[in-house]
């Protein structure tokens, strides 16, 4: 009987510590990295499938180019994902990112293997448009939940997050598709399609706005996460370095994406770590009870309408309405910044196919750009995020400095790719992915300061419809008409007659030079834009941003009191 009784109980506190874990913030955080993981799978990897699409369909680069500008434009334009996100619980906007991602994807995939009739252009630019849209709902659900559970972490929050998303996922996946597939990219755009749902859907419920509660080591639980994925990132580069020397097989990739996944997985026990200690708090929380009553993170602000005041805007950092941040002189110049940092970076990776072909480097060498690009962007993305907000919270210096800097740099690689020195072109990617990664956890972390937190959803998403305006004015009427003007005058020099139907192809460093001098200037330009917002905001950077959500009455044990009554109420939560 005592046996039995013991056992019992051991049962009983697994399943409590179960339901602890899956109705906590950490497990939240922990299932966002997954979504924001794979929603992103099918934009970073374009470059690696998108010489299926121009061959099978025959597309020339300008045709190409504006089916990758639609791309770009669902995965930047979230406003209706953030509009539905202010008014509904975060799972509606991911199963609809769900249900978004596999259609267009797999319409793509039927039409690339010629399972329904030749498409329209107008056809495959709606399909690309409403699978990369998932992108945006995807961020919008994951993303902006972990912003307001974290509220005094947000830069780190942000770095990881989109770090995962964009940086880590077009690696990790291209080992996975290598591994079921082979080099099979049509394949690919059906892995693309069925994955996200399939990983997305048994976490819809477990991502959900809590009541965001300090707790004393939540910035060094982020730094636990951090190393992880710099373990991954890591194991990813030995990866790509040993298939670059031993030209893996199928079956060898499958035992390097095992590995792979593993490691994307290992965040878990983090998750399982840190419930168990804040069950123990918990426990001497109700042996010795404190008199006074935790002080909450988050004070209620006054409601104010959409509509009012729009052009007599508050003071940066408090909660602006959507039409006062959108009016404002700060947003148009986040908006001028962002069309031509990310105009610039987003065309190099939308061509990362053509790039390479057009230099005469093979399908492999393709994957490991991509991988190579995945993992600078992914190390770009957790850099600006942690590293910006210690500069910001030790020396008091704005995020936008480092907006410019970054800019600056990536200029850099456009030159690089622009004359192609002797395998310059390696280095070229590795400086485009580290700023393409760089750029979005500061220009978030940016709006999220200045203009406040109560209409996140809406206003980041306004501010990323900046990037598919500069890669459609960078990528479609300059790269893609400099390509084919360039690829016609070698044809017309061969004697060649390019016959209806047939792809148009450009070879040798005249393809793409002029067009990326051209992002150079454009790009430098943004920087400048991007200091003057530095100059705008450097009173507002030198005072405590963070001090509303830090009543300085809290105590330490107040605020491990209050992260146990959460998770014990969402507990109860999970368990009705």
């Amino acid at each position: 009987m005592v046996v039995g009784g013991g056992g019992s109980g051991r049962w009983a506190e697994v399943r409590a510590l179960t339901l602890d874990v899956l109705a906590g913030r950490w497990f939240m955080a922990f299932a966002s990295i997954l979504i924001m993981f794979v929603a992103s799978g099918a934009n970073s990897t374009f470059g690696l499938y998108s010489n299926a699409i121009k061959s099978s369909l025959g597309y020339d680069q300008t045709t190409l180019n504006l089916l990758s500008f639609f791309k770009d434009l669902g995965a930047n334009v979230g406003i209706l994902a953030g509009l539905i996100n202010e008014v509904t619980p975060p799972w509606v906007v991911l199963s609809i990112s769900a249900a978004m991602n596999f259609f267009g994807y797999f319409m793509i995939w039927l039409a690339v293997t010629g399972k329904i009739p030749h498409p329209q252009l107008w056809h495959m630019c709606l399909y690309i448009l409403i699978g990369s849209n998932s992108q945006s709902f995807a961020t919008t659900g994951a993303l902006v939940t972990c912003v307001k559970n974290f509220p005094e972490s947000r830069g780190p929050v942000l770095g990881i997050l989109k770090g995962y998303q964009g940086g880590l996922s077009a690696a990790i996946i291209t080992q996975l598709f290598h591994a079921l597939y082979a080099n099979d990219t049509k394949a690919l755009i059906l892995l693309v399609a069925w994955l996200p749902a399939a990983i997305s859907l048994p976490f819809l419920r477990i991502i959900r706005i809590m009541k965001p509660v300090r707790q004393m080591n939540e910035l060094h639980v982020f730094y636990k996460f951090l190393y992880i994925s710099l373990v991954l990132a890591g194991a990813l580069m030995l990866l790509i370095i040993l298939d670059k020397q031993l030209h893996f097989n199928q079956m060898e990739f499958g035992f390097s994406a095992s590995l792979v996944f593993s490691l994307l997985f290992l965040p878990i026990v983090v998750v399982i770590k840190e419930e168990l200690n804040l069950r123990t708090i918990k426990k001497q929380a109700v042996n010795e009870p404190s008199q006074q009553q935790p002080s909450a993170l988050r004070t209620e602000p006054k409601r104010v309408s959409w509509f009012s005041d729009v052009f007599r805007s508050p003071e940066r950092g408090e909660d602006y309405t959507i039409l006062q941040a959108l009016f404002s002189i700060d947003m148009c110049l986040i908006f001028l910044t962002t069309i031509c940092g990310l105009g610039g970076t987003l065309t190099a990776v939308d061509n990362l196919g053509q790039i390479g072909t057009s230099l005469g480097y093979s399908t492999r060498s393709l994957s490991t750009f991509i991988s190579l690009m995945s993992i600078w962007n992914y190390l770009g993305r957790v850099f600006s995020g942690f590293v910006s907000e210690i500069i910001l919270t030790k020396y008091k210096v704005p995020r936008p400095v480092l907006l410019s800097l970054i800019q600056l740099l990536s200029c850099v690689g456009y030159l690089l790719m622009a004359f192609n020195l002797k395998n310059s072109i390696y280095i070229a990617w590795i400086i485009v992915g580290f700023c393409l990664g760089a750029q979005w956890p500061l220009l978030f972390a940016i709006i999220s300061e200045i203009f406040g937190l109560k209409y996140y959803s809406t206003l980041f998403n306004f501010s990323s419809v900046a990037s598919p305006i500069g890669s459609y004015l960078l990528n479609v009427r300059v790269t893609g008409h400099l390509y084919d003007q360039e690829a016609r005058r070698q044809m017309a020099v061969l004697g060649i007659q390019r016959k209806p139907g047939e792809d148009l192809n450009c070879s040798g460093v005249e393809c793409f030079k002029l067009a990326f001098i051209i992002i150079t200037a454009v790009t430098f330009f943004g920087s400048l834009v991007s200091f003057v917002l530095v100059l705008r905001t450097r009173e507002f950077y030198k005072s405590d941003i963070y001090n509303k959500f830090r009543p300085e009455e809290a105590e330490a044990v107040e605020m491990e009191m209050a992260v146990a009554g959460n998770v014990v109420s969402g507990s109860s939560a999970v368990k009705g």
